[in-house]
């Protein structure tokens, strides 16, 4: 094979869009860059699949949820064998050559992060030297972004005007992932995800990661799932910022406690109905030793109960408000994946929920709500039909 002269300008490129619904793609690699690259992927509507021996915990949670296949193994160059495109995304320049080498033998477009001359296909955004940072000026800060529930639309305009000029990162695997993909591919994305009942990076070590790079000068964002201050120990990072000296800025975000229901035609409150909601965390059952819920006084509630982070606890806090005064037979309805295209939502009621969630394999993140409310939900498509 010819080498090109140096002094030789590159080819044009042929601009053109790929169409990867349904079609096999293959991600090498598992850091920050490999997660960037199959959150646009999935967004695309691609079959990923990721190969990796270790990927951060937002890949993880993918993998957790059936939304990729993770191949927990080193690359094989058999892997790219029924791939449509191949992202090469190792970090490791010899490994994502490799790949890019089996890739052309194969006839198989290939991405290689961070090395655009060893690519045959290019992502739609430019590369850092043609997209120059924003200008920004003064010290470091940090930005607490409330990223909504999922649907990438439902973020603040003040959230996107900070992602826009961020230098840093430090994601939620629970964040948007499109807000992720579009990311600048100068910004350093750090993954500080919380995986339920997994891999978790403690909370210490994300504050002192906050208040580093700002010290160091960067732009950080801090992008959450939903808003920073709803079971989102945003406050404990804005606390860890203010006694660094660090300048620190709050930007709410659309809570899944409401926008889910709303999403699946459920309001929280209606006139005539209920007059109170509240949120509960379910991350642990009632008569744990961490609960601080009050269990007994919630279940005297009439009005509506959205539990967050409550999948595996579900049969026993169903059984602990039942116990506490709800009707076995209240209405209750399980949201998955909310305000994404992969949405469901499950129409049950107390005494039936745990039967309900085993057998749809209902799986994080999913949003459950408990009280009459879930009937006007029925009533709303009979109207439509």
């Amino acid at each position: 094979m010819s080498t090109p002269s140096p002094l030789r300008p590159p080819a044009p490129l042929h601009p053109v869009g790929l169409r990867l619904q349904g079609r096999q793609v293959v991600v090498v690699g598992g850091g920050p860059p490999a997660y960037r690259a199959a959150a646009g992927l999935l967004d695309a509507g691609a079959v990923v699949t990721v190969v990796g021996p270790t990927v951060v915990p937002a890949l993880e949670a993918l993998a957790g949820s059936g939304a990729l296949t993770w191949h927990r193994r080193p690359y094989s160059s058999g892997d790219l064998q029924d791939a449509w495109y191949a992202v090469a995304a190792t970090g490791e320049p010899g490994l994502d050559e490799r790949v890019a080498h089996d890739a052309e033998r194969c006839r198989v477009f290939c991405t290689t992060a961070g090395d655009p001359g060893t690519s045959t296909a290019l992502p739609d955004h430019p590369a850092p030297h043609e997209h120059p940072a924003p200008q920004r000026g003064g010290p470091g800060r940090v930005v607490l972004v409330g990223g909504g529930p999922g649907d990438p639309g439902l973020i603040t305009v003040r959230g996107q005007q900070a992602l826009a000029v961020a230098d840093v990162v430090v994601v939620d695997h629970l964040a948007p992932r499109t807000l992720v993909a579009g990311l600048r591919p100068d910004v350093e994305l750090v993954d500080a995800s919380k995986l339920p009942r997994g891999r978790a990076m403690p909370q210490e070590e994300i504050n002192a990661l906050l208040v580093s790079h700002a010290r160091a000068g960067k732009h950080v964002v801090r992008l959450k799932g939903g808003d920073p201050f709803v079971f989102g120990r945003g406050m404990e990072e804005v606390l860890a910022c203010a006694a660094a000296d660090v300048p620190v800025e709050v930007v709410p975000g659309v809570t899944s406690a409401v926008g889910v229901p709303g999403t699946a035609g459920i309001p929280v409150t209606h006139r005539g109905l209920t007059h109170e909601f509240v949120v509960v965390s379910g991350h642990v059952p009632p008569g744990h030793p961490q609960s601080l819920v009050d269990w007994s006084a919630i279940g005297r509630l009439r009005g509506t109960v959205v539990v967050l982070m409550g999948v595996d606890t579900a049969p026993a806090i169903a059984a602990s408000l039942v116990e506490h005064g709800r009707k076995p037979g209240t209405p209750v309805a399980v949201v998955t994946e909310g305000t994404t295209s992969g949405q469901r939502t499950f129409r049950t009621t107390l005494d039936e929920l745990a039967d309900t969630i085993r057998r749809e394999d209902v799986r994080p993140p999913a949003v459950w709500v408990v009280g009459d409310v879930v009937d006007l939900a029925a009533e709303a498509h009979r109207g439509d039909a």
